[in-house]
């Protein structure tokens, strides 16, 4: 056996399980999926408001406050 006959079963067998991940969602199931608790950000309300505390409270940089300033909270 060869180097290549190595690396086509490695190939194949890191494709096997990409691959059996590729499915059709049954109409059914879709209800399912759009729960909002199945949401990558469930209450993007709530994450904004503790993103904007965090950053006026740490004066941290971030995209979501302002780049300058300490922790005085001058800017």
């Amino acid at each position: 056996m060869n180097i290549t006959h190595f690396v086509v079963i490695f190939v194949i067998l890191l494709s096997v399980p990409g691959l059996s991940g590729c499915v059709n969602v049954a109409p059914w199931e879709r209800g399912n999926l759009a729960k909002p608790q199945m949401a990558l950000d469930p209450n993007p309300l709530q994450s904004a408001i503790q993103a904007h505390v965090y950053g006026s409270r740490e004066a941290a940089a971030s995209i979501n406050s302002s780049g300058g300033g300490g922790g005085c909270g001058c800017f």
